[in-house]
C-alpha cells in the first residue's frame, strides 16, 4: 500500500515512529517476560492452575483452558470460550507465567460480566479487519482518480477509505482500557487469593503486564497518527 503515497516524508516519518514504537514495545515485553521467568512463585502452581484458580474464584464454570502453540500467543476467544495459553505459561510456575495467564482469565471475567468496551471492540473487529487492510489502498485509490477536486467517483473513494480506517483506529483506541481492565483484575486477584506475593512476585508481574500493555497504546498512536494524516492529505489536496 505504501507505494499508492509515492516519497512523502510525513508518511514516511509516521511508518518509522510506529515501527520504532511497536518494536520498543514488544522488546520491553519480551525483557519482562524473561525476568519474570526467572522468578518462581512461591505458590508452585502453574500457569494453568492459575488460571483454573481465578476462573474458580469468578465462579466461572463454562471456560475451557487449552495449550496453544507459540510464544506469547495467549488468547481468550469469548466465541468458543476457550482460554488458550502458550507452553511457557501453561506449564510455567513463574511470575511471568501467572501474570500472563491471569490477565486471559481477566477477559474471560469481562464477558462473563458484559462489560462494555470489550463487546463494542468484539463488534468492531470486521470493520476494523477491512479498515486496516483495505483502507489506506482505497484512500490511495481514491486519490489517484481525482480525490483533489473534492467531487466525484475518487472523492467518495478516498473518503469511504477514511472512514474504514477510522473504524480501525477505533478498535486500537477501544482495545487498550480492555487491555488494562484486564491486567488490573489479574494483578488485584493474584494477590487476593495468595497465588503471588507482594514484593518481588508482585512487582514482575506488574512489569510484565504493564510492557504487554504498552504494545497496544503504541498500535493506538500510531493508528491516529496515520488516520489524522490521511484526513489532513485529503483537506490540503483539496484547497489546492
Amino acid at each position: 500500500m505504501y507505494g499508492l503515497y509515492g516519497f512523502d516524508p510525513v508518511y514516511w516519518g509516521i511508518a518509522l515512529l510506529g515501527m520504532l514504537l511497536s518494536g520498543g514495545a514488544a522488546l520491553m515485553v519480551r525483557l519482562q517476560f524473561s525476568r519474570g521467568q526467572k522468578i518462581a512463585i512461591a505458590s508452585g502452581l502453574t500457569g494453568r492452575e492459575v488460571a483454573e484458580r481465578v476462573l474458580r474464584d469468578a465462579d466461572i464454570r463454562d471456560v475451557s483452558i487449552v495449550e496453544h502453540q507459540g510464544f506469547l500467543s495467549d488468547h481468550y476467544n469469548p466465541i468458543t470460550k476457550t482460554l488458550a495459553l502458550s507452553p511457557d505459561v501453561y506449564n510455567g510456575t513463574t511470575a511471568a507465567s501467572a501474570g500472563v495467564a491471569a490477565h486471559e482469565v481477566g477477559h474471560a471475567i469481562q464477558h462473563a460480566r458484559n462489560y462494555g468496551p470489550m463487546w463494542l471492540r468484539s463488534l468492531l473487529v470486521p470493520p476494523a479487519n477491512i479498515g486496516q487492510s483495505l483502507g489506506p489502498i482505497i484512500i490511495g485509490i481514491g486519490m489517484a482518480l481525482g480525490a483533489a477536486h473534492g467531487h466525484g467517483f475518487g472523492h467518495t473513494l478516498a473518503i469511504a477509505g477514511v472512514v474504514l480506517f477510522a473504524a480501525a483506529t477505533c478498535f486500537t483506541l477501544v482495545t487498550v482500557p480492555v487491555e488494562f481492565n484486564a491486567s488490573a483484575r489479574a494483578k488485584e486477584r493474584l494477590i487476593a487469593l495468595g497465588i503471588t506475593r507482594p514484593g518481588e512476585e508482585d512487582n514482575a508481574v506488574r512489569g510484565v503486564l504493564m510492557a504487554a500493555g504498552l504494545t497496544y497504546v503504541a498500535a493506538a498512536m500510531t493508528s491516529i497518527l496515520y488516520l489524522i494524516y490521511f484526513v489532513s492529505s485529503l483537506s490540503d489536496r483539496r484547497d489546492d
